[in-house]
């Protein structure tokens, strides 16, 4: 695990592939096979690719936390990419993966909407930056990096259209 400080914003794909060698050692020392759901849009990307470069048969899970944010009525429904499960939760073993985890209120969300679909049988957590600030009590079981972020900046994972290669911004917060 790095840390670093946000005006040297770390190599995403570097970090990728520290997450990808800790989820691989995560599954395989998993006694009960586990499933993958990136939470749209960074953690998307982010299982998606997992799935392809770790060999794991089928689709990655997709979920959304926007029916289920805090700030729904602020916000409104997300344009990104809704909830797709291809695999049955009921009995499941997920492993939600996630670009940058902050207040922990994204991850409350997308739990709820996970237990819409069903009663999983475990729920963990790989993140690519933790950078702290947390506001509920979640926390990783994978994390790649931890990264200190002012307040009013948000970190934002980004990915090329053509090369699909990853890399970080660092934004200010719309007041």
């Amino acid at each position: 695990m790095t840390s670093s400080s946000p005006s040297h914003l770390p190599d995403a794909e570097a970090l990728y592939a520290e997450l990808a060698r800790a989820v691989k050692q995560l599954l395989a020392s998993s006694p009960t096979p586990l499933v993958l759901a990136g939470i749209t849009s960074g953690g998307a990307w982010l299982a998606e690719r997992l799935q392809a470069d770790l060999g794991l048969s089928g689709p990655a899970g997709v979920i959304s936390s926007s029916m289920h944010r805090d700030d729904f009525a602020q916000r409104g429904l997300a344009s990104s990419a809704q909830t797709r499960l291809p695999f049955d939760v009921n009995g499941a073993h997920v492993l939600l993966i996630d670009d940058v985890l902050h207040t922990g209120r994204t991850l409350r969300a997308v739990i709820n909407e996970l237990f819409d679909y069903g009663r999983p049988a475990s729920v963990r957590l790989a993140v690519l930056v933790d950078r702290g600030g947390r506001e509920l009590p979640i926390e990783a079981n994978v994390c790649a990096a931890r990264l200190e972020v002012p307040a009013g900046r948000s970190l934002e994972l980004a990915r090329d259209a053509d090369s699909g290669r990853l890399s970080f911004v660092l934004e200010t917060k719309e007041a």
